[in-house]
């Protein structure tokens, strides 16, 4: 068990800080899909949780948080995460969740509610249709993207060349793919009816922008909008204040920087969380929280890297900010 082999590597290593592990999730498919290889369906999923639930402490966000500071977190103590806001997360993840008596924090993205497609997602369908053997990227200005390691693979090459273009063309970009490929709308993300089932049950809701940008491609009182009026429209839809945001993407430097955390702070939320592996203690900043995902699909595998992740020390920036900056 994950409790008895961190004590173990505590007294190895000397460390008596409590620490918690975040775990992060995007969607929990119905079966399998090859164009989402590294996304867990139902029967994977439940058995991601059952393996955490045998060997950690598995608490709410906001209850983890608040022993992390007062001292008195449990060892293994861990929490459950979802970024986006996909469809999925209600019909699949929450059966799933409830039945075990797990509890999880869900980041929503607004602008895709009832019928949206965020610009991954337009991407990934139009690879999934695209009629040739290549996509040509030269009215975009990019390399093209073959066929050669499969559909997924030719979705990961435009995704990795598309992901950091200003958001203006990103956006432009994708939906220019998704309409040549002659993919079908589908609707993958949530509604807000789902939000308030997610909220009704227990589960915490979080912000995470109006519409996913990477908040180092814009301007900074583009980004307050975001993380503002993302704030507000959640919390119309469950009638209750949320407190925590996910940083979208989320890589210190590369996807938000000091502006953005301050930003955060401004706008009334008390904690935020990246994407930097690691753990978080006591000194971590409560807005720069570390979150990572172990893929492995073997229970052996899984809990092995969540004990590697759990000596880890996040990387984060700096949150001094000049008051000409901001």
């Amino acid at each position: 068990m994950f409790s008895v082999a961190c004590n173990l590597a505590v007294r190895a290593f000397g460390v008596i800080e409590s620490r918690l592990s975040i775990v992060l999730f995007h969607r929990v498919l119905a079966a399998p899909d090859p164009m989402l290889p590294n996304e867990p369906d139902t029967v994977l999923f439940t058995q991601q949780m059952k393996w955490l639930q045998r060997g950690f402490n598995l608490l709410p966000l906001r209850q983890a948080l608040t022993r992390l500071r007062s001292g008195n977190l449990p060892v293994g103590a861990v929490c459950v995460t979802f970024d986006d806001g996909y469809r999925d997360n209600a019909d699949h993840a929450l059966p799933i969740l409830s039945q075990l008596g797990i509890p999880a924090t869900f980041f929503v993205t607004t602008r895709y509610l009832d019928g949206g497609l965020m610009w991954n997602d337009r991407i990934i369908e139009a690879a999934r249709y695209w009629a040739t053997t290549a996509i040509d990227m030269a009215r975009y200005g990019l390399e093209p993207a073959t066929f050669d390691g499969g559909r997924a693979a030719a979705a990961d090459q435009l995704l990795a060349r598309i992901k950091y273009l200003p958001y203006d063309q990103r956006e432009a970009v994708a939906t220019d793919l998704f309409q040549r490929s002659g993919a079908q709308t589908t609707q993958l993300m949530m509604n807000e009816d789902d939000i308030r089932r997610l909220h009704r049950s227990g589960m915490e809701i979080g912000g995470h922008t109006v519409s996913h940008p990477i908040l180092c491609t814009i301007g900074l009182e583009q980004a307050r909008t975001e993380i503002a009026a993302n704030k507000s429209h959640l919390e119309a839809i469950i009638g209750s204040s949320i407190e925590t945001f996910a940083f979208p993407n989320g890589r210190p430097h590369q996807d938000y920087d000091a502006r953005h955390v301050a930003v955060v702070r401004d706008c009334g939320y008390r904690q935020a969380l990246t994407t930097a592996a690691g753990t978080a203690t006591a000194g971590t900043s409560a807005w720069q929280l570390p979150r990572f995902t172990p893929w492995d699909r073997s229970q052996a595998k899984y809990l092995a890297r969540m004990l590697q992740n759990y000596f880890r020390a996040p990387v984060v920036v700096s949150e001094s900010v000049d008051a000409d900056t901001r």
